[in-house]
């Protein structure tokens, strides 16, 4: 039978997948309230900062070309930053004349309270109540003296034979970093070991002792201390006991924190200068 050429012509279009009557409209949603929910979170961090945070987030905003030309120099401790940093102090000590009979019944006291406002805030610290007996202060002729000794039979506050600070009691020096940031008194810190460390055989007591004296520098400088606030490590070895009649104590290792009297600071600010002898050694 031959074709009807009157016979209509049928075109079948096949429908598209699942998806073609919403295309990708859920992931422009999604992309919406994702970020939303980081602009909450970011809103109630914000809500928690210090002032001076929200004050340079805000300034941000208002001028963000001045923020960048301030943010180009660093946001890191030692460099220019959009936050309020503390500035390092000016010593306003004065040389010692030689007629100095040492320092100032004022000066003491300023120390004494010190001392007093650093033990009001230890005494909030957990920590403390285990290592109260392994904090003393005293009062020398070069200044407050904070003492951190280790316990007769447990480490306080490092493992032993390390310099390696035991995470449970760096809050107390943390704590007193805080106090001390707040003066203008300068600072050497001091390492000191009984006489049986028994390391390697080039690391002796003199290396721990100085190690350790280091290590609480380093924690002290990024929880309160102010920029060349401390002027000297030093380490003593087993050359100065606390415990002279027992040498193996291990209550001699200990790190110590000397506040300085601003009339003897001048001794640590600058080297003393002599006279060349080189002259009179060569003749």
């Amino acid at each position: 039978m031959a074709e009807d050429p009157q016979q209509p012509i049928i075109i079948k279009r096949k429908k598209g997948g699942h998806g073609g009557h919403h295309g990708g409209a859920w992931k422009v949603a999604l992309a919406d309230f994702m970020t939303a929910m980081m602009a909450f979170f970011l809103v109630m961090w914000l809500v928690g900062q210090k002032p001076e945070v929200r004050e340079a987030v805000a300034g941000f905003f208002r001028d963000p070309g001045k923020f960048k030309a301030q943010a180009a120099q660093g946001l890191f401790k030692g460099s220019q930053s959009v936050l309020p940093t503390q500035k390092p102090r000016q010593s306003s000590s004065v040389k010692p004349s030689k007629e100095s009979a040492g320092p100032s019944e004022q000066e003491k006291k300023e120390l004494t309270l010190a001392a007093q406002k650093i033990l009001e805030e230890l005494e909030k610290q957990e920590a403390f109540q285990r290592l109260r007996k392994n904090v003393k202060f005293e009062l020398t002729s070069e200044g407050l003296r904070i003492i951190l000794n280790e316990s007769e039979n447990s480490a306080a506050f490092f493992e032993p034979g390390s310099a390696k600070l035991l995470q449970q009691s760096a809050i107390i020096l943390i704590t007193i970093a805080r106090e001390l940031g707040n003066l203008e008194n300068h600072i050497v810190m001091e390492g000191h070991t009984d006489a049986g460390f028994g390391g390697a055989k080039d690391y002796t007591n003199w290396e721990l002792s100085t190690d350790r004296a280091n290590a609480a520098r380093r924690l002290m400088k990024v929880s309160g201390l102010y920029e060349g606030q401390v002027r000297a490590v030093r380490g003593f070895a087993d050359k100065l006991l606390m415990f002279a009649d027992n040498p193996m104590d291990d209550r001699n290792r200990r790190v110590t924190l000397v506040v300085l009297y601003k009339s003897r600071q001048a001794q640590y600010d600058q080297l003393e200068v002599g006279a060349n002898l080189m002259a009179e050694l060569n003749d």
